[in-house]
């Protein structure tokens, strides 16, 4: 069953340490990952491990805290005035209303640091496996993912694109670090050239159809339950598959990205389940 970090034992108290040191940049991060959130990113990785190994036991703790650090790193930046403008994450006042752009702006650079930082730190890997965690980390998160898309994404504002190009963008911008999450998790339990590339392409239409039902909830859902500013791709005339489809279509869209991400699992069989039931929540969630 899917839980959230409130209810997850992630120990995001170790992200900053106490000291003389302590300032307001850390009270930002502080405040942005104790905001919970679905911790999705976390549990597909998770999922991962046990379809390749099914007596792996959860993915460690470092893995997992880096990846929501750049996952929440990623959130704090968007919601700048410069980029999505939104006052409201995660159902509080977003992290540049209560400390300053400025703050904001560091919280979010020292969240990506950390992220590599706790990989380095991980223990029970490999330095092979750390290096090639570093590495599709980095990819998903710099210009070639979610950077690269979030730049294709302002520059398209009032534009149409095709469908091609919107799965481009958003394979990027919100694909790239879902992707990222379940390889990590392959990587963690030791899989094989071949189930990494059965696992990327599950990750690749499921981190589709995660932005497909995101956009389809920017138009039907509530700001109470989506925690953060319902309308706001609408009013910023972003590229969407709603406008490109019209609401019924995207949710046709999400289907068939579902099936074709179950599709890429049955190599592994039952040892799958979990990847499977977060694939259902990703589509039929509210929120």
């Amino acid at each position: 069953m899917l839980r959230t970090h409130r209810d997850s034992p992630l120990l995001f108290s170790r992200l900053i340490k106490p000291g003389p040191m302590r300032n307001t940049v850390n009270d930002a991060i502080s405040y942005s990952i104790g905001a919970g959130g679905k911790g999705i990113r976390r549990q597909l990785a998770n999922a991962a491990t046990k379809a390749v190994n099914p007596a792996s036991h959860p993915i460690i703790n470092n893995i997992a805290d880096a990846l929501e650090c750049i996952h929440t790193y990623s959130l704090i930046h968007d919601d700048l005035p410069a980029m999505d403008d939104d006052d409201m994450r995660r159902g509080k006042p977003s992290c540049h209303v209560v400390y300053g752009e400025a703050i904001a702006i560091l919280a979010g650079d020292a969240l990506q640091a950390k992220a590599f930082e706790l990989i380095a730190d991980a223990p029970e890997l490999s330095a092979n496996q750390k290096v090639q965690m570093v590495k599709v980390l980095a990819s998903a998160a710099g210009a070639e993912g979610m950077v690269g898309g979030q730049a294709i994404d302002i520059e398209s504002e009032g534009q149409s694109l095709t469908l091609d190009e919107l799965r481009e963008l958003h394979g990027l911008k919100t694909g790239a670090l879902i992707r990222a999450s379940v390889i990590l998790g392959g990587i963690a339990a030791g899989a094989s050239q071949q189930q990494l590339d059965a696992l990327d392409r599950f990750a690749d239409q499921i981190g589709l159809a995660f932005q497909v039902v995101d956009d389809a909830l920017d138009v039907e859902g509530s700001t109470e339950a989506l925690g953060k500013t319902q309308g706001k791709d609408q009013d910023a005339d972003k590229a969407t598959y709603v406008k490109l489809l019209g609401l019924e279509g995207a949710k046709a869209e999400a289907q068939n990205l579902l099936a074709s991400a179950l599709e890429a699992l049955e190599s592994f069989g039952s040892h799958a389940d979990e990847l499977r039931e977060l694939a259902h929540f990703i589509v039929s969630r509210d929120r």
